[in-house]
């Protein structure tokens, strides 16, 4: 079921008014397991089954690292660990494996292999299955909390842990893009929720500008940007290509971006608080302070969960400067089976690698234009990476970049464009009022003019209202659907 659809309002509202019933209130997480049933399920039933497992998976094997010590409660984590990338493993990437080895081996038509090439790709599966493994790794992690976290993780009964676990992993908001979830901060989260306890005016902001970015911002882009493509792009002039290829790097963001609002205005409509999952990621300065900003719950996740682990920083410039690569390379194999995903993630692994061997402390922060050169390079840098999402054969990117050289002398297209540089317009603007020098501004405007700040505030919803109304692009799936 689709956040961008009519069914998925009434949906909804239907949810709500059930979970907020005084009569029902001490049935609201059974109303939200079955809620998020109904939402994974809509289109395709037969998922379900593969959900389940997971949910009863990672109970069974998380109730028993915690009921256990020493050696067993290792091993208990640890087969939990490998069960789970397993079942990850097979259904994202046996084609991606079957492909190597026909290549190989040349033995492209058989049987099993032929299997394999098409097992499919359950949705979502690789959002929870990360956070079937931070659940492990964090009861075990936690049971020296001298705060005793880990007991609000693990219910006394393994029914209740059951339930809690099941609404952990299928809460409908966060179910099939994220933002990822960590288990020592939803559990504590889980228990009876009240009408007037709930936030209105920031499940508003966060569900209004999550579906202006999505609906009008990412899904009008989406029409123009869909020219970059064989063989269509080696008709664009170079300052066509680009300006699309710039395009998609808006277009990837407010789709993504949207998404994450959306799930976090809803779960605040249920009582729940979900991870920020963006902050103005294209005002960075740094490749390091861009993924402190772009999918932060992805980012943080391989960080305590695979970077730390890894030995972090800690042990020397050159076993750092491999973690990185590493954890980068793993990260875009995480995006998706193709051997392009796993290069974005040697890019900006190589990337991260180079800025940490120059980068120097500096004890002044840089000035306006320092920053705004920074954070145009940055720019610059991420957006060309996002051409291997955009064009995930690897071959077919490179062409892209070799008709951007040679395409320098062919007609621009102010068809193709004024549109993408229109709607792009919110995005850039919505980055900029954020750079520290202007919000710096900002803050002391607001304090002294407060009412006129409420009354734009009012002015910008109501025009992204009426955006949504009158200039939404054509409904498509989210991106990171696919992932």
């Amino acid at each position: 079921m689709l956040f961008n659809s009519w069914i998925f309002v009434g949906f909804l509202i239907i949810t709500f008014a059930l979970y907020y019933l005084p009569g029902l209130r001490r049935f609201q997480i059974p109303v939200l397991l079955l809620a998020s049933a109904i939402f994974y399920s809509y289109t395709a039933p037969i998922l379900l089954v593969l959900l389940v497992t997971s949910v009863l998976l990672n109970t069974w094997v998380s109730f028993n690292t915690h009921h256990s010590s020493g050696k067993a409660q290792r091993n208990w984590a640890v087969s939990g660990v490998v069960i789970n990338l397993a079942i990850l493993g097979f259904f994202k990437y046996a084609g991606l494996l079957a492909a190597l080895i026909g290549q190989l081996s040349g033995a492209t038509g058989n049987d099993a292999l032929q299997f394999l090439l098409h097992v499919p790709l359950p949705i979502g599966i690789s959002f929870y299955t990360f956070e079937g493994i931070s659940l492990l790794v964090d009861v075990i992690k936690l049971q020296k909390d001298p705060t005793h976290v880990v007991d609000r993780i693990v219910a006394p009964t393994f029914t209740q842990h059951l339930q809690n676990t099941g609404l952990f992993v299928t809460f409908f908001p966060h179910l099939i893009a994220g933002p990822i979830l960590k288990a020592r901060h939803f559990y504590p989260q889980i228990g009876s929720k009240l009408l007037r306890q709930i936030n209105f005016e920031y499940a508003f902001r966060c569900i209004v500008t999550g579906y202006f970015l999505k609906m009008v911002i990412a899904d009008n882009l989406s029409s123009h940007t869909s020219w970059i493509a064989f063989p269509v792009y080696k008709t664009l002039s170079t300052v066509t290509g680009m300006t699309l290829l710039f395009g998609y790097s808006m277009q990837i963001f407010a789709d993504f971006a949207g998404y994450s609002l959306i799930g976090i205005g809803l779960a605040t409509l249920f009582g729940y608080d979900l991870p920020q999952n963006f902050n103005f990621p294209y005002i960075s300065r740094s490749l390091s302070e861009f993924w402190r900003r772009w999918h932060i719950s992805l980012s943080t996740w391989l960080r305590d969960y695979l970077y730390f682990p890894l030995g972090g920083n800690k042990k020397g410039p050159r076993r750092t400067y491999i973690n990185l690569a590493l954890v980068m390379v793993l990260g875009g194999l995480w995006h998706g089976a193709a051997w392009s995903y796993a290069v974005w993630g040697a890019y900006h692994g190589l990337g991260l690698a180079v800025e940490r061997f120059f980068t120097r402390d500096e004890s002044a922060a840089p000035g306006i234009l320092a920053s705004v050169v920074r954070a145009s390079l940055v720019f610059a840098f991420v957006t060309l990476g996002w051409l291997l999402f955009k064009l995930p054969d690897f071959h077919e990117a490179l062409e892209f970049l070799s008709f951007m050289k040679t395409n320098l002398h062919m007609k621009n297209d102010l068809s193709m464009i004024a549109p993408v540089l229109l709607f792009s317009i919110p995005v850039v603007v919505y980055h900029l009022t954020n750079m520290d020098w202007l919000r710096e501004r900002r803050q002391v405007w607001i304090q002294s003019n407060n009412r006129s700040y409420r009354n734009l505030v009012v002015a910008i919803y109501s025009l992204m209202i009426m955006s949504l109304v009158l200039n939404y692009g054509n409904s498509s799936l989210f991106i990171y659907f696919q992932f």
